[in-house]
């Protein structure tokens, strides 16, 4: 079978493709391939799906009538195993080749397990990132089952919190010195885990795992922990092989000029946690893995595929998450000088220089309207035109110009 437009991927970056293309051109034949089974789908609801907050219907990115609406044809539960840019053509795990025209790799990213001496052994093991995690989780957990969480990152953290709903006796391992290394500082870390730790999580830090045997776990520093289930959560690596089969150029992710074209190869895109993006704030190149970004990857990659021009250029870290209800929102590079407000648990930390907001971390009841600080860095904002200091202590439209004001509610600004 042929379609104008073939996309290997269903989640954030995908919808953003679709309603590229569809903006453009009404007609074009479409097809989404994904080795999920499921309705276009928000991962980072799966925690609550957990808890029983959210059901499966209640997680879905769009409607239920998303791939009708968009006449989109659906290969779902089939995995793509490779892709020829000479012959354009797709190959699925089944053997069937499905022709394109123009291709976008939305392939994500995948759950990156260390190996390790006896893993094999464990009986109820998951990783923490689909659906199908959930679902196997929920087929063995009980109440007050002892869980062991490789990984204090968001990852691992959000499993802990939605595993509270079964009363679990929970332990979680990590190599770093403190939790949420990639987001939090030392202090904002510190306060965090205590936090976590009155919600009755363990955490032993600072070493990992070095083998297992069935249901027990033995560290490099000599401890023991026995287990019933094991969540294995230290990090994820970008899906990139396809990428590879199809010749691009991959450095750690797929590259792509700023239409999200890949690099090396000839009507193919790629958008998501399988790409990199330059960052705003450092000026560097690197996995961003956020759904917004991926969302806005996709869109362009959507609009170039069907004629139009555009580009992606105003990416940055960003997170906006809580743990057992202490809500925190993090974004781009803490670099700079530090203006800082501390008041137990609500914490703001703004970092700029060079009249720039560079990044900030904000926690508990400082979070609010932080939409505000979020586009003075994708805008990359000159300080000097807004009253900083007011901004500093409370951020509000007042401080901007007019026309910046309306610049930023058409944006969305003015929300987290």
């Amino acid at each position: 079978m042929n379609y104008e437009y073939v996309i290997i991927g269903n989640s954030a970056a995908a919808a953003g493709c679709i309603e590229g293309i569809r903006e453009n051109d009404k007609k074009g034949s479409i097809a989404v391939i994904s080795d999920e089974k499921y309705h276009i789908y928000s991962r980072p609801l799966i925690s609550y799906r957990l808890k029983g907050d959210v059901t499966e219907k209640q997680m879905c990115y769009r409607p239920a009538d998303f791939y009708k609406t968009n006449n989109v044809v659906t290969l779902l539960g089939k995995r793509a195993v490779s892709a020829d840019s000479k012959t354009r053509t797709v190959e699925l795990e089944s053997g069937e080749k499905i022709g394109y025209e123009k291709l976008l790799i939305a392939t994500g990213s995948k759950p990156f397990v260390p190996p390790t001496d006896g893993l094999d052994s464990v009986k109820n093991r998951f990783s923490f990132m689909k659906m199908d995690d959930v679902k196997g989780i929920e087929k063995v957990v009980k109440k007050g089952a002892k869980v062991l969480i490789i990984g204090a990152g968001l990852i691992g953290l959000k499993a802990a919190e939605a595993l509270e709903h079964y009363d679990c006796d929970m332990t979680v391992v990590d190599l770093a010195d403190r939790i949420l290394p990639s987001i939090l500082d030392k202090q904002t870390a510190e306060i965090m885990q205590k936090h976590i730790e009155d919600h009755g999580v363990k955490f032993i830090l600072g070493t990992s795992v070095k083998s297992f045997d069935k249901d027990r776990a033995v560290l490099a520093n000599g401890e023991e922990v026995s287990f019933d289930i094991l969540i294995t959560a230290v990090g994820v690596r970008p899906n990139t092989e396809l990428a590879e089969s199809a010749g691009a150029k991959v450095e750690r992710g797929i590259l792509t000029d700023k239409k999200q074209a890949v690099n090396g190869v000839k009507n193919i895109w790629a958008a998501g946690d399988c790409t990199v993006s330059e960052d705003i704030t450092t000026g560097t190149s690197h996995i961003i893995a956020i759904m917004p970004n991926a969302y806005a990857q996709g869109k362009v990659a959507g609009h170039n595929m069907s004629g139009n021009r555009d580009t992606f250029e105003q990416a940055f870290p960003m997170n906006a998450i809580g743990f057992f209800g202490l809500h925190l929102i993090t974004a781009g590079a803490y670099s700079g000088e530090c203006y800082e407000e501390n008041e137990g648990e609500n914490v703001k930390k703004l970092y700029s220089s060079d009249n720039k907001l560079n990044g900030f971390i904000l926690m508990g009841d400082k979070i609010a309207r932080a939409g505000i600080y979020t586009a003075l860095i994708r805008e990359q904002t000159d300080l000097t035109t807004v009253d900083w200091e007011l901004l500093k202590q409370a951020p509000q439209l007042a401080a901007f110009a007019k026309e910046k004001r309306f610049e930023i509610l058409s944006k969305g600004g003015e929300t987290a």
